[in-house]
């Protein structure tokens, strides 16, 4: 039998305060596809329903050239450059 300890002090719970939200979402937000299958049929349905649900966000779409390999400088930089909020595809 394997035991698994987990290192927190459960005795002394951490307490975090939520930042407070306005309800509606606006700016640009980049959908990434790392290139797995199917990781566009993701981002497809979640630009439908962000489309829907939060008509003022902006959507980019981006592309890395392969999930083999980490993204490519320039395109985190685009990216960055570009967008308030990323959403990152991890389908298969």
């Amino acid at each position: 039998m394997t035991t698994i300890l987990d290192p927190t002090d459960e005795r002394k719970p951490v307490e975090r305060q939520i930042t407070e939200r306005t309800g509606n979402l606006t700016g640009v937000i980049g959908l990434l596809d790392i290139s797995k299958p199917r990781g566009n049929i993701l981002l497809d349905e979640l630009e439908r329903l962000i489309s829907k649900k939060a008509p003022d966000l902006t959507v980019q779409r981006y592309t890395k050239p392969t999930f083999a390999k980490p993204c490519p400088d320039t395109l985190r930089h685009e990216i960055r450059d570009n967008c308030d909020l990323v959403i990152e595809a991890l389908a298969d």
